[in-house]
């Protein structure tokens, strides 16, 4: 498994492999995806030439840089995603890096259009669909969270990218971090594992799983401290 464990989102060795998330019935979940990217590219239309170079949750990614990361990863084949890395060198930074700088524009209002042309694109390196869907919701959250700016995805884009985050590690880290802890979604159906219980919003369990610190703050229960632990 190779995976940009915070930002850039990079998709592991089983990218090979078509297992059972590839089941037909997660069609449905690209068109939650698409319209998350719809969403996301309605509060970017209203940003400021200062809110575009603001700092993400992505610590080292400004907001433009990361609309541009979510256009790479919206336009990457199974096989053009395997050339890059290897021609990283399997190097998850550098590939990210890369791709990053192929897809943003000589501005912010060009680096938008190329984000608005992906936003129904169903160009993806595997069949993880629930992966995909993950990292639009995430990355929004990423730019919007710094912003202030209040659209929160609905529990029908949440909730299977919770379930998947909490299944296992593919693009971040994530079940490593729930490990022996029991997650309970406050405002949903979510809950997985068992142990020491966290509580709070999907939308929390999602960022808290995907190692977004200021979520943390958003749960409760004995099992917060552990995780996290695994983050910082």
């Amino acid at each position: 498994m190779i995976f940009a464990d915070g930002c850039g989102l990079t998709h592991g060795t089983d990218v090979m492999e078509y297992s059972d998330m590839a089941k037909p019935e997660h069609g449905h979940l690209w068109a939650l995806a698409h319209a998350e990217r719809a969403a996301l590219a309605e509060d970017l239309s209203l940003l400021s030439a200062e809110q575009w170079r603001h700092r993400t949750l992505c610590a080292k990614w400004d907001v433009e840089e990361v609309v541009a990361h979510l256009t790479a990863a919206a336009s990457l084949t199974q096989w053009r995603w395997l050339r890059s890395m290897l021609g990283a060198r399997f190097r998850p930074e550098v590939h990210n890096r890369r791709r990053l700088a192929e897809h943003r524009g000589d501005n912010p209002a060009e680096t938008l259009d190329r984000f608005r042309a992906v936003i129904a694109s169903t160009t993806s390196p595997s069949p993880h669909i629930p992966a995909y869907l993950g990292e639009i919701v995430v990355h929004a959250q990423d730019i919007r969270q710094p912003l202030g700016l209040a659209r929160v995805p609905g529990l029908d884009a949440l909730t299977p990218v919770a379930e998947f985050f909490a299944e296992r590690n593919f693009a971040v880290a994530s079940r490593s971090r729930v490990a022996d802890l029991h997650l309970q979604a406050d405002d949903g159906p979510f809950n997985a594992g068992s142990g020491a219980l966290v509580t709070g919003s999907t939308l929390a369990l999602v960022m808290g799983m995907a190692g977004r610190i200021p979520y943390l703050e958003k749960l409760k229960g004995p099992g917060v401290q552990l995780l996290r632990s695994r983050i910082v």
